[in-house]
């Protein structure tokens, strides 16, 4: 640690790391100290130099002799008074609450952001575009940041919030981070001096809320990089606001973690993570995935209209297109436009098992076609290699591996490469899966055993294994497992596929409950009759001869054709599910009206699972 000196202030500055490595100065926010930023700084400083320190009023520096000496200008002062003592040409900033806050405004201001080479903010945009944002915004979103940010009205009242600070607050803080952000409290945060830091931080909230928009000090719309992190679970600034701040920033990079407001003690591996990937990236790294598809874009803030006429005050993430209506995607499915034409998947990375043909193959081409990059797998190489030859002659480049989803070294070992060759994939389908037809009674225990296997065991190993990547990068995703009508319409001539279906479905809702906190969304799709070759690869079961099974197969087969449900149909059912975050989706007439009776009236759909099918064997 050493002092800095800011006009009548001592800062305590603390490094780490080599010094000659690049420098990431952390900033925190109100009412932490440098403290919160422990377990990022012990994940960065074998690869940056990094650099933090308690602002005034807070910590171990030192408080100003006049209140009211927290304006932008003494901040600033502060930061010059950093940047001074770091002597370095530029350092990647990063900000958090308040210091996110304070970066906004900095980052525009001549002197300081020159020396600014990178900005990653989360949970505070800058008080400009926050009160641009309060004037232009919808105003069910104004309304719903304002409840977010009541505290800043208690916060100018005189005396109390002191009194508060010094007495309940600090005990009350701990609590809330405990019971809503699972964040247990350890040596140094909070700190032993919260009270304090919480009644001088006071300040920043009386000098500089009620000041903004009027003289902006700043450059408002600013060149500098920045990396908006979104942490989707912050009580105390709305997804509506950061959006918001997209116009103002042509250079942005807009990221989201499913955590609390203090994330970087919640997930610091996760922050560390995005901190580094983006400060490499601006010292010339090639971008990681994740990178790639945060970026915003160009805005035009000063168009035809004001600042913020933009989809930014909308709903929806940045690329929340809506490509699937409530039709169907029948012809021509995958005439988007030109090989590498952006889409609403753009830079996923997709797994699909089963990929070799019917519903896998399609759905692979249908990710494919609206940007993603995709895995195909099967237990037939070659199959899989002529779905990924298709997709890289049409659109991008896909891969092909061999896998038996039920073996469960393989899918471990599959797992693995698909995470060390091409990064922890953004979704994953479960489609690998095969048929036993016949009497329950004929089934043998192999019927049993490789049907349970491939069906349930195959997904169960795919969710498991790929949900675990997902929760450890931290950054959400999607899981979509094939289950079937007759996941709920029991059949007397499909009873190990029927069953292994209705494991998958309940499988699929109770890791939909799980996942949910991580940001990992679970679909269960269940398709009724759809016109593929399964019926032909499917093992028939009893009866009185070959020939018998042979006329039975050919029946089902004739039977699918005739139904004309493509399977292209069941992708774009799948591509709107995933985008949409369903947790079930029955498919087809059939389907859905199954699925109706399921609900309204089982006991139909068991006297219909009395009638002959057409894979029943005579």
């Amino acid at each position: 640690m050493r002092w800095v000196e800011s006009g009548d202030v001592r800062l305590a500055l603390f490094e780490e790391g080599d010094p000659a490595a690049p420098t990431v100065l952390l900033v925190h926010g109100y009412p932490d100290t440098h403290r919160v930023w422990d377990e990022v700084a012990a994940l960065l400083r074998d690869r940056f130099h990094v650099a933090r320190y308690d602002v005034r009023g807070a910590g171990r520096s030192g408080a100003p002799r006049d209140g009211a000496d927290y304006t932008y200008d003494h901040l600033a002062a502060d930061m010059a008074a950093v940047l001074d003592a770091l002597d370095r040409p530029a350092v990647h900033l990063v900000g958090h609450d308040w210091g996110s806050i304070q970066g906004w405004d900095l980052i525009g201001r001549p002197g300081i952001k020159e020396r600014i080479a990178s900005f990653t903010s989360f949970g505070g945009p800058g008080l400009e575009q926050a009160a641009h944002f309060m004037r232009h915004g919808r105003r069910r979103d104004v309304a719903g940041q304002l409840l977010r940010s009541w505290y800043i009205g208690a916060f100018q009242a005189p005396v109390a919030p002191e009194l508060a600070w010094r007495t309940v607050l600090p005990r009350v803080l701990t609590r809330v981070m405990r019971v809503s952000e699972g964040i247990a409290p350890r040596p140094g945060h909070p700190a032993d001096t919260l009270g304090k830091d919480g009644a001088n931080g006071l300040g920043l909230y009386r000098a500089n809320m009620f000041t903004a928009g009027r003289a902006p000090r700043s450059e408002p719309v600013v060149e500098t990089p920045i990396q908006l992190i979104e942490a989707t679970r912050d009580a105390f600034v709305s997804p509506a606001l950061l959006a918001a701040l997209r116009p103002w920033a042509p250079r942005m990079w807009h990221r989201r973690i499913t955590a609390g407001h203090w994330a970087q003690r919640s997930r610091p591996e996760t922050i560390a993570r995005m901190i580094a990937e983006f400060a490499e990236h601006v010292e010339g790294a090639p971008p990681s995935r994740e990178l790639r598809r945060a970026r915003v874009g160009d805005h035009t803030p000063y168009g035809d209209g004001p600042v913020g006429d933009h989809t930014s005050y909308g709903d929806g993430p940045v690329g929340d297109h809506a490509p699937y209506d409530d039709g169907l995607v029948v012809t021509g499915p995958y005439d988007d436009g030109p090989a590498g034409a952006a889409g609403p998947f753009e830079d996923r990375l997709v797994v699909v098992t089963g990929a070799g043909a019917g519903i896998g193959r399609a759905t692979a081409r249908a990710f494919a076609s609206h940007g993603a990059e995709v895995i195909c797998s099967d237990i037939d190489l070659a199959a899989a290699r002529r779905t990924a030859d298709d997709i890289s002659r049409t659109w991008r480049t896909a891969h092909a591996y061999r896998v038996d989803v039920a073996d469960a070294a393989e899918m471990e070992r599959f797992a693995r490469l698909v995470r060390d060759e091409h990064g922890v994939p953004d979704i994953v389908v479960n489609n690998a899966g095969i048929a036993v037809a016949g009497p329950f009674l004929a089934h043998s225990l192999e019927d049993w055993r490789r049907t349970l296997d491939v069906n349930l065991w195959g997904v169960i190993h795919g969710c498991r294994l790929f949900a675990a990547q997902m929760v450890e990068r931290g950054e959400g995703g999607h899981i979509v497992n094939i289950a079937s009508l007759a996941a709920f319409a029991p059949s007397r001539t499909l009873p190990a596929y029927s069953t292994s279906k209705a494991a998958v479905k309940m499988l699929s809702d109770c890791l939909r409950a799980e996942l949910a906190g991580q940001g990992i969304g679970v679909t269960a799709i269940c398709p009724g009759f759809v016109s593929t070759a399964i019926a032909g690869s499917t093992t028939y079961v009893g009866g009185r001869a070959p020939q018998a099974r042979a006329v039975t197969a050919a029946r089902a087969e004739r039977a699918l054709a005739m139904r004309g449900y493509r399977p292209e149909r069941v992708a774009a059912h799948i591509l709107r599910a995933v985008h949409r975050d369903r947790p079930v989706v029955a498919v087809n007439a059939e389907g859905k009206i199954g699925y109706a009776l399921s609900r309204i009236s089982p006991a139909v759909l068991r006297r219909l699972a009395r009638l002959s099918g057409p894979g029943e064997i005579p």
